[in-house]
């Protein structure tokens, strides 16, 4: 069996330079690295990952925590993690908490803890003090995605402003009855998401004159069975029915555009309809939304990850980094009809 001696030996180099050759750790000029990487190819030497580990002190892997995993929203950030951390030869452990307090509470005591992974992505779950000393008093570099935790590195979304542009846009187009479905109050957790995108969709009307109203509002689990439930009940109604809808996830939004067609309404005729996500399937139901890029958002917190792990190889960040968000105007909103 081909060892780390065989290749130090044929390419003249030390097993330590080889070491740091293979591994990517500590400084190996060009040349050097990359006949060290010939002579391991030609003797088909593998580098041990238990001797790696032993070595730098690192498992290369990273662990990553959502709350849900059957989200589309979740999934795309895990899919833009794992993508990035397979470039910088990392591994990713998931743990999905599915909403559960005790799930949670075994991962951030126990799990995490174990020195299994080097360093904790933590996606749209608002850290306790005590969560986050337990994972710095291991010298465990934390990234967050969703929002601000004091004394972490984050990737921050206003909600708020999200909610005031999907609002401002159907505005401009004249409608003036617009409901919202939002999250009902088991989902007002972290982050406080479904609160902040119904004060975002109240400030827009507000800004434009138009009291907001109770009757134009309907709490929803983010699924599209519950935004076809929820826009059944605001299209049902005959004298109230609103002109449009902002819904707080594309999935609600894609559900009230077939509660619509199920009540003979047409989209965007009868009711215009804008989400937020940009999910995979916005475009095949030409759904107006506001896009949060996901996938760039997994990618972007291995970056920072990276960054603490390995100083020097990427550009520095601060503590807080916005997530980027895009107004992408598709063939579910219109004016209103005029009658």
């Amino acid at each position: 069996m081909v060892g780390i001696d065989d290749v130090a030996r044929q390419a003249g180099v030390s097993t330590a330079t080889v070491s740091r050759a293979l591994s990517g750790n500590g400084h190996v000029s060009p040349a050097t690295r990359l006949r060290v990487e010939t002579v391991a190819g030609e003797l088909g030497y593998v580098v041990s990952s238990n001797a790696s580990s032993l070595a730098s002190g690192r498992m290369k892997n990273i662990g990553v925590v959502v709350p849900f995993l059957d989200r589309w929203f979740f999934s795309n950030v895990v899919e833009g993690a794992q993508k990035a951390l397979l470039r910088g030869g990392f591994d990713l452990t998931l743990y999905s908490l599915a909403g559960d307090y005790d799930e949670r509470r075994s991962v951030f005591e126990h799990f995490l803890l174990r020195q299994r992974v080097d360093a904790v992505i933590a996606v749209s779950l608002e850290l306790s003090p005590d969560e986050v000393a337990r994972l710095h008093a291991l010298k465990k570099p934390l990234v967050g995605i969703g929002g601000p935790i004091p004394g972490v590195r984050t990737l921050t979304i206003d909600d708020v402003a999200v909610a005031r542009l999907a609002t401002e846009h159907l505005l401009a187009l004249g409608h003036t009855r617009i409901a919202h479905i939002g999250g009902n109050l088991e989902l007002d957790l972290d982050f406080h998401l479904p609160t902040n995108r119904r004060l975002g969709y109240e400030l827009a009307l507000t800004g434009a004159g138009i009291t907001p109203t109770p009757a134009l509002f309907q709490a929803a689990d983010f699924t599209v069975r519950g935004g076809y439930q929820a826009a059944k009940q605001l299209l049902g109604n005959p004298h109230e029915r609103p002109t449009a809808i902002f819904a707080a996830s594309d999935e609600m939004a894609i559900g009230s555009i077939l509660a619509a067609r199920d009540l003979g309404l047409v989209v965007p005729r009868d009711v215009s309809v804008v989400g937020t996500d940009d999910h995979d399937l916005a475009d095949f139901f030409g759904l107006t939304t506001i896009a949060q890029f996901p996938q760039w958002q997994g990618d972007k917190a291995v970056e920072i990850l990276l960054d603490e792990l390995q100083p020097g190889k990427h550009d520095p960040v601060g503590l807080d980094t916005a997530i980027p968000f895009e107004l992408m105007v598709r063939s579910s909103t219109a004016r209103p009809a005029q009658g």
